[in-house]
């Protein structure tokens, strides 16, 4: 938590126990977990395959078709083609992130996110959804805007009802054109995205913290849409000098 260096006269008030999914629900929410979590709790999910070895994989392939997505177990997704090219991605995601890896049906359309969180009793404290607008090669969110999608909050609402989830999530879906939502991905953390919600008129970090300090943060249920976040590179220029001491600090 970011706001402990900022303010270390909170670090024993705060109980981060309160806050937290608890280990089932981490575990079960895990990428080669999630078709079975999309059974449990009645949620469309893509078909996922474990692939321990190329062979996995283009047996894999065979069932699921063209094109197809080769995911890291912990990060990292790629998309292929053909057998060639899966079998190359295979190799790119295992000797980068160990195995399994996961070999995933792909589903196209449109890709939206949620930004929400959870109170540990089946009551959702905050919640909104976003339109990925740009998109880098890793398929991560480099613009995004804020969108009005009942459905999509009625899932998210349901979603941390059922599992009880407490803390901050990220749920990352694929619209379809037929308008059916598969969830692709449950990330057990805010977005980096994050301020987009805090822009839109919910301050969900914020109910965080009042989380870890024992409080009870009243539910957000409103938020603006058509909010637009825009990712940038910004140049720091600074002394060498600086450079070395955080790099070997980590501090200034």
């Amino acid at each position: 938590f970011n706001f402990i260096k900022i303010a270390p006269q909170l670090k024993q008030e705060l109980n981060i126990h309160t806050c937290l999914p608890t280990i089932n629900q981490f575990e079960e929410r895990h990428k080669y977990n999630l078709e079975k979590f999309g059974q449990k709790y009645n949620i469309k999910i893509p078909k996922s395959r474990l692939a321990f070895s190329t062979y996995d994989t283009q047996t894999h392939t065979a069932e699921l078709g063209f094109p197809i997505i080769i995911k890291g177990k912990f990060y990292d997704a790629l998309i292929a083609h053909n057998t060639e090219q899966a079998q190359t991605c295979f190799n790119k995601i295992a000797s980068k992130w160990g195995l399994p890896a996961i070999v995933q049906e792909f589903i196209g359309g449109t890709e939206v996110n949620v930004c929400a969180i959870g109170n540990g009793k089946g009551q959702i404290l905050g919640a909104v959804p976003m339109r990925k607008t740009v998109i880098t090669e890793k398929g991560k969110a480099w613009a995004g805007i804020t969108i009005e999608d009942d459905q999509l909050l009625d899932l998210s609402q349901k979603l941390i009802e059922q599992t009880q989830w407490n803390g901050p999530l990220e749920l990352e879906l694929i619209k379809t054109h037929q308008n059916d939502y598969y969830l692709i991905e449950i990330n057990p953390r805010f977005p980096a995205w994050v301020y987009l919600a805090v822009g839109a008129g919910q301050n969900q970090p914020e109910t965080l913290l009042q989380m870890a300090l024992d409080q009870e943060p009243k539910p957000m249920t409103d938020y603006q849409v058509s909010k637009l976040f825009i990712r940038y590179a910004y140049d720091m220029v600074c002394d060498l000098k600086a450079f070395e001491t955080i790099s070997i600090k980590g501090e200034l």
